[in-house]
């Protein structure tokens, strides 16, 4: 409870920090204050798909049912912050551009990859029998996150983009006080994810006991 109350103070501290601390940024002024939400969320997102990744990869390995619901909880997380990133990006593309998508590279990559990401819980979805299920699900899980590294890190750097790029001959082009909050802002959002993981964890825990007993 008490690491609860913490993270909501970080939270609130770097939410009024990025209004009350933070200065404009260079060549965006008050738009910049949005890497403080954006980058952390895509940050989290990645690492979400990440860890179902290695979920699925342990779950065909010795095939315990618990793995395919983390890897099924940290999908659906990942997703919950792509969203998220994807709508913090387009607030900065309205702001930037006058509209909220344009089909930029790093706009269209996120796009098909919440195309791949949703096609997993049609996946899931559509097939019954639980075991295969969860096979056939941790065998796309994989296979989705091939795409992951390709789509948000190589893909729009590959084609040109509008979209700005904080890193410059090696150094975050970003003023300190800046700099301080985003890192806040990054350890926040992790521990957000965390925290929202075992809430779910304990959820889909619940509700597969409650399965077990419907089937006994």
């Amino acid at each position: 409870m008490i690491w609860q109350v913490v993270l909501g103070l970080w939270m609130a501290a770097v939410v009024i920090a990025s209004f009350l601390y933070v200065p404009p940024a260079v060549g965006l002024g008050e738009l910049g204050r949005i890497i403080i939400y954006h980058v952390p969320a895509a940050w989290i997102a990645v690492l979400a798909y990440l860890m179902a990744m290695v979920n699925s990869i342990t779950y065909l390995r010795n095939g315990d049912v618990r793995l395919d619901r983390q890897a099924k909880i940290n999908n659906e997380l990942g997703t919950v912050f792509c969203i998220l990133a994807t709508i913090t990006g387009a607030i900065w593309s309205k702001a930037s551009w006058g509209m909220y998508w344009n089909w930029d590279p790093r706009q269209t990559s996120i796009a098909v990859l919440l195309l791949i990401y949703a096609a997993y819980f049609v996946l899931r979805g559509a097939i019954s029998d639980t075991d295969r299920r969860a096979r056939l699900a941790a065998v796309y899980s994989v296979l989705a996150f091939i795409t992951v590294p390709f789509l948000v890190f190589i893909v729009p750097r590959v084609y040109a983009s509008l979209h700005p790029d904080y890193i410059g001959r090696g150094k975050m082009q970003i003023d300190g006080r800046m700099l301080r909050v985003f890192l806040a802002s990054l350890a926040g959002f992790t521990g957000l994810y965390a925290w929202l993981y075992r809430i779910q964890a304990r959820l889909e825990t619940l509700l597969y006991r409650m399965q077990i007993k419907r089937e006994a």
